[in-house]
């Protein structure tokens, strides 16, 4: 029998772009496609890029650049496929550009430039389909686009509006990740508190039962399947929450074991005229209030976000005021960039443009005040015992993370002395140690999962 023809993959950007390409390589395995993990094995490469901010832009490019280097044969899908005549400036000679969440047109473009082999034998694929995260964790993507107009942001012009996914599919797909053994569910979409708005909330079923297509309904029926095995339990991490009223119906569910008591929040600013000029929900005063209310709720809650620093016409006064909303809300995770002119963003209209100097600038003030809280909130945690999943067992040590630690944007746990540990193994481990980013702990009774 003839070597089936070799695809080669390229997944640039955030975890949504990432089930994209998982979706791509499935179908491609399932079609007979081999996929090769190197440019000289293959056929024709596909890159799926990311184009939400200048780096990123410039990353893709370079990527495809260096794919049509090496094999000569690219196709081009993603966020910055959207922008087609950018790509084919810089790079005329790929094969295809499609746009983000485009599967149907990267196959028809991969079935134009190497035919479909037809082989029975090689249409097989796992339930779960292909992963390319470590066989423990997943992620679950429950929704594709935005509703929302963030002047900072080209996400809906890149991903169109919020689409969400029937809730009964999504829980299917949950349960063959958990079936085939993925020990933590990491819940993502452009905008995780809109799941549901587009379709009214619809009741869907899962289990013979209704349930309604709505944020904390799809909370409460992963809990439940999380809870399922008690000897093994599966995390539930919830991604990208909007910062509205109704995300306060998940914290209970944190406090009481169901899901992980961890929210991902990108409250973005303090200042609430900066908040008006994003477009973006909420003001500083507000969020305080609400952080208070979660943690009276959930003591143990992990709260990760994000911000930008530099935004047009921001004051030096706002600044501050951003500042001191994360001396008093002692967050405990927190990325920020400086703010990207991004192409076709709207805030790129508006008055006082900071020189980029500047914007460095104030994100670098801000990180280095945001690495002495978390010194001083990670150092809380020395002396007490932590259930951790582990992600990697390496000859210089073990690495895991906890509750409170998400795969690839957090920190995680150094492990002493855990040799007999395996990747998506769990264990109680006592911490010794802290540093800014980073817990350091021995094991205190360990315990192997089922594979």
């Amino acid at each position: 029998m003839a070597a089936p023809p070799k695809v080669g993959f390229v997944s640039l950007g955030c975890p949504k772009a990432l089930v994209d390409s998982e979706g791509i390589l499935t179908r491609l395995r399932a079609e007979g496609y081999a996929i090769s993990p190197s440019y000289d094995g293959a056929d024709l490469v596909v890159v799926n890029t990311c184009g939400f901010i200048e780096s990123a832009v410039q990353e893709s490019l370079d990527a495809i650049g260096e794919a049509l280097a090496e094999n000569g044969r690219v196709i081009v899908t993603g966020c910055l496929g959207a922008k087609g005549e950018l790509v084919r400036q810089a790079h005329p000679e790929v094969l295809a550009v499609t746009g983000p969440h485009a599967l149907e047109e990267v196959m028809t473009a991969v079935h134009e430039h190497l035919p479909r082999p037809h082989d029975p034998f090689t249409d097989l694929v796992p339930p779960q389909g292909i992963k390319l995260t470590p066989r423990h964790y997943a992620y679950l993507k429950i929704a594709e686009g935005c509703n929302h107009r963030c002047t900072f942001c080209i996400i809906p012009s890149l991903r169109g509006d919020l689409v969400s996914r029937p809730i009964g599919e999504v829980m299917r797909e949950a349960e063959n990740l958990v079936e085939a053994g993925v020990k933590e569910l990491l819940v993502i979409s452009q905008d995780t508190s809109a799941y549901g708005v587009d379709l009214k909330y619809r009741t869907g079923f899962w289990g013979g039962r209704p349930v309604r297509t709505r944020m904390s309904d799809l909370a409460v029926a992963l809990g439940e399947l999380a809870g399922k095995d008690a000897a093994s339990g599966v995390w539930v991490r919830l991604h990208y929450v909007y910062p509205y009223p109704h995300v306060d119906e998940v914290i209970p569910l944190m406090a009481e074991g169901k899901i992980l008591p961890y929210i991902d929040v990108p409250f973005q600013h303090a200042s609430r005229r900066i908040l008006k000029l994003m477009k973006r929900p909420a003001s500083g005063e507000d969020n305080l209030e609400r952080i208070r209310a979660w943690r009276k709720i959930c003591p143990d809650i992990t709260i990760r976000s994000t911000f930008i620093a530099g935004f047009p016409g921001e004051t030096e006064d706002e600044f501050r005021e951003l500042l001191e909303f994360l001396e008093e809300a002692e967050l405990d995770r927190v990325g920020c960039f400086a703010y990207s002119p991004v192409d076709g963003a709207k805030a790129n209209e508006l008055p006082g443009a900071l020189p980029g100097e500047a914007r460095e600038e104030r994100r670098a003030r801000l990180m280095q005040l945001q690495e002495k809280i978390s010194a001083r909130r990670l150092t809380r945690k020395v002396g007490k015992i932590l259930e951790v999943l582990v992600d990697e067992v390496k000859p210089e040590g073990t690495v895991a993370r906890s509750a409170a630690d998400a795969p690839e944007i957090d920190g995680v746990v150094h492990i002493e002395g855990a040799d007999q540990l395996a990747p998506g193994d769990r264990a109680q481990v006592k911490v010794f140690r802290s540093d800014t980013h980073d817990l350091f702990a021995r094991p205190v009774a360990p315990r192997r999962l089922a594979a």
